[in-house]
């Protein structure tokens, strides 16, 4: 009797009203991947938007968990973890196409070295140009070189320097959460993500909690897909506009100085009390709250121990 194939890749998407851009993202997955060593798990956030539905009714071989609440992008995919059975978790967004299979060269780059725990794939603009998904390590001195390369990068002179900077597998910080091919027993060990994160920063968190155990985080242009970017955030972008100052405050008291922790509250009540008097945007009013929020790091999970 034939034993059935261990499943060596869970699949796990978060979807929240992403009617528009999940067929895209489903159908490539089925079209491009070679069945049965992986599975797709899709958690719904409390969508509103029939998506739900749709891939109740056109994908029946999809995993649903349907969350009563929205409780973020971190919580969403720790639903999934808890009954995925792969090996490896690729958590992909809903707003991403695959253009070839890309799971062999994943698995077999960690099989390669024990000590690499996160790849971040090649990330493509839908007219094929790079998009830059890596970034180095979050503090005073990484947000300032990241923001600098994203403003190089806008150059049109600049692209083919930066691009070559992307040429080869190479050790980073950071990879992007759109397309974040991990571990599942590295996943497990940390706990999965930290749910106090509700959009935002929470995948440099595990990145960094990762890097505490000695594992590497590996970008590799060897393989690419297409990501939109930001769909599910331009449809509430004010909330994410505060919600992003939110997560990098706490990320800010979990891992850096205190004096970077004061720099930045610092330079966050100039930029935002700047734009208050000049906009009387309320976001504005609500992020120099948070600054005056003294809230003690708490590391908020899910998963079992």
């Amino acid at each position: 009797m034939t034993q059935p194939q261990a499943i060596a890749v869970s699949i796990i998407l978060v979807n929240y009203n992403g009617i528009e851009v999940l067929p895209n993202c489903l159908s490539s997955l089925e079209k491009l991947l070679q069945p049965p060593n992986y599975e797709i798990i899709l958690v719904d956030n409390a969508s509103t938007d029939s998506s739900w539905e749709l891939v109740s009714e056109k994908y029946p071989q999809v995993r649903l968990i349907r969350q009563t609440r929205n409780l973020g992008f971190g919580a969403g995919n720790n639903a999934g973890a808890k009954i995925a059975a792969g090996e490896f978790l690729f958590l992909l967004n809903t707003d991403t196409v695959l253009t070839s299979n890309i799971l062999p060269h994943l698995i077999d780059l960690m099989q390669a070295d024990t000590q690499v725990g996160i790849i971040g794939p090649k990330l493509l603009n839908p007219d094929g140009s790079l998009q830059i998904s890596v970034s180095p390590a979050l503090g005073i001195k990484g947000e300032y070189q990241a923001r600098q390369m994203h403003q190089a990068y806008q150059k049109a002179s600049n692209l083919n320097f930066i691009e070559q900077k992307f040429q080869e597998i190479q050790e980073v910080d950071i990879v992007v959460g759109a397309a974040f091919f991990i571990r599942a027993s590295l996943f497990q060990a940390l706990g999965g993500f930290d749910e106090n994160f509700f959009m935002y920063f929470e995948e440099s968190d595990l990145c960094q909690r990762a890097q505490y155990l000695g594992y590497k985080i590996i970008y590799t242009p060897h393989v690419s897909l297409i990501h939109l970017k930001a769909y599910s955030i331009q449809k509430a972008a004010n909330l994410m506009a505060v919600e992003y100052r939110r997560s990098q405050i706490y990320f800010y008291q979990k891992h850096r100085p205190l004096w970077e922790q004061l720099v930045l509250r610092l330079y966050l009540f100039y930029k935002f009390f700047g734009e208050l008097i000049a906009t009387a945007n309320p976001n504005c009013l609500k992020i120099i709250i948070l600054l005056f929020t003294f809230k003690k790091p708490t590391f908020k999970v899910s998963l079992p121990n």
